[in-house]
């Protein structure tokens, strides 16, 4: 019997409903990381789905539960600056682009939900400043939490290059904050 004509092997029931928890609890926080790094929407959502395929090919990786965030947002953060390399360009799109997220709370009043569109409207705008490199190394340092270390390697560079970009970025955004208060 030929390999194609052997049964395909049934995922059980159970480890589908786990991969689709994992997909479903990270899936926002994922794109969320890559779109800050390509800063496109479209570009987000087809590598968002790129992170997640390839995590799932690789989920025999996962030891430890409480590791696999970090872990998937090493592949996110791999996949969007890879994505950049391949076409050596950095697109954007206008933030209205962004799919509105779900609101936590049902409870939340119009003028709460204005004041957070306009918040993240304005950090877009400061984040849009900012190289891609620069964009990449804060956002690894100060939003995800990775060291220094971790951000050099992913941005294949130096400690004190990763201190230099995260320096650059954080003075243009004070002065991009000191000009928007004008």
């Amino acid at each position: 019997m030929s390999e194609f004509a052997q049964p395909v092997e049934r995922v059980p029931e159970a480890h589908q409903e786990l991969q689709s928890r994992f997909v479903s609890d990270h899936l926002r926080r994922i794109f969320l990381l890559i779109y800050r790094i390509v800063g496109n929407v479209d570009d987000a959502q087809d590598l968002t789905q790129e992170t997640f395929i390839k995590a799932l090919q690789r989920q025999d990786q996962i030891k430890d539960l409480e590791k696999a965030a970090h872990w998937l947002s090493r592949i996110a953060t791999n996949t969007a600056i890879d994505f950049l390399r391949r076409h050596g360009r950095v697109s954007f799109s206008d933030i209205d682009d962004l799919p509105e997220p779900v609101s936590a709370s049902p409870l939340e009043s119009p003028e709460a939900l204005v004041l957070q569109t306009e918040r993240r409207e304005y950090l877009e705008a400061g984040l849009g400043t900012l190289t891609h490199r620069e964009r990449t190394a804060l956002i690894l340092r100060d939003v995800e939490g990775l060291p220094a270390e971790e951000v050099a390697a992913q941005l294949n560079c130096s400690k004190a290059t990763v201190r230099s970009h995260i320096a650059n970025a954080r003075t243009k955004f004070r002065r991009y904050l000191e000009r928007r208060k004008t």
